[in-house]
């Protein structure tokens, strides 16, 4: 039978951390990879042009990560790279610019506190949010696999979300559901409650992370690392705002965004924008 846990509950979390962890410090880098689905006019773009520009956009926005981690707090931040600017594609005239933001936000979590801090900008604003952590209600099914030299083992979670979308020729955004469906493997050999991103909250690090087209995956472990100590940064660029005032923000950006193309379905290609969590 499946068994659903709902760890990070203040002192049994922090209990659970101090004695299976206690001391253990490390790094984790990944590698992010995305499935890009693009919908045009096929009158406007032909399917081979369509498919030219998935597979260039695919390809740049892979990117790599690195994951610092004490038993209690962790640092996510992209690791540097000349590749890591907005990812571009053209075919046919047709050109598309993705923004995956800069290379040097931080995401800072607290698992003892139960926090977290994170580096975002909305049209070219910085802002620092610094809000509760959210923790998952994760189903262990059972089921394990190699990851490297490490046993993991699989959890899942599901919730449905608000989110907003706009589409060129839209005179309002609209509001829709949103079902997350999230698959991780973790590992119980590392017994760190942490993970990439915003995952956290299994009984080991998680190696492996799937959800709706994008995947993380763990390619290299150091831990207890003597040459260069592990350090935790804490996020301090932006005006300090809550998850629910940044979301204010986000939501304001793409009134304007809406504003520009509203009631033009007939100017070059259609897009699409949505928002959520």
């Amino acid at each position: 039978m499946n068994t659903r846990i709902l760890i990070l509950t203040g002192l049994m979390l922090f209990a659970f951390v101090q004695v299976m962890a206690q001391g253990l410090t490390g790094r984790a880098y990944y590698k992010s990879s995305s499935q890009i689905r693009l919908q045009m006019d096929s009158t406007k773009m032909a399917p081979d042009q369509m498919a030219e520009i998935q597979a260039q956009l695919k390809k740049q926005m892979e990117r790599d990560y690195v994951l610092s981690f004490t038993p209690t707090e962790s640092n996510w931040k992209q690791v540097e790279s000349l590749g890591g600017g907005p990812a571009t594609a053209s075919s046919g005239g047709m050109q598309i610019v993705i923004n995956q933001g800069s290379q040097d936000r931080v995401l800072y979590k607290n698992i003892a506190e139960q926090t977290f801090e994170q580096e975002q900008d909305v049209m070219g604003k910085e802002f620092l949010i610094k809000d509760a952590l959210e923790p998952a209600e994760w189903e262990l099914t059972g089921e394990t696999k190699k990851i490297g030299n490490y046993t993991a083992q699989k959890a899942t979670y599901s919730r449905i979300v608000d989110s907003q979308r706009f589409s060129t020729g839209m005179t309002e955004m609209e509001n829709v559901k949103d079902t997350i469906q999230v698959t991780a493997w973790f590992t119980p050999e590392i017994p760190v409650p942490h993970g990439p991103e915003n995952y956290f909250g299994l009984p080991g690090l998680i190696l492996e992370v799937h959800n709706s087209g994008r995947t993380l995956i763990c390619e290299k472990i150091e831990l207890n690392p003597s040459a260069e100590p592990v350090a935790i940064i804490r996020p301090k660029r932006g005006k300090e705002v809550t998850r629910a005032e940044f979301k204010a923000v986000q939501e304001e950006g793409m009134k304007q965004m809406m504003n520009r193309y509203q009631g033009k379905p007939g100017e070059g290609n259609q897009f699409t924008i949505r928002i959520g969590n």
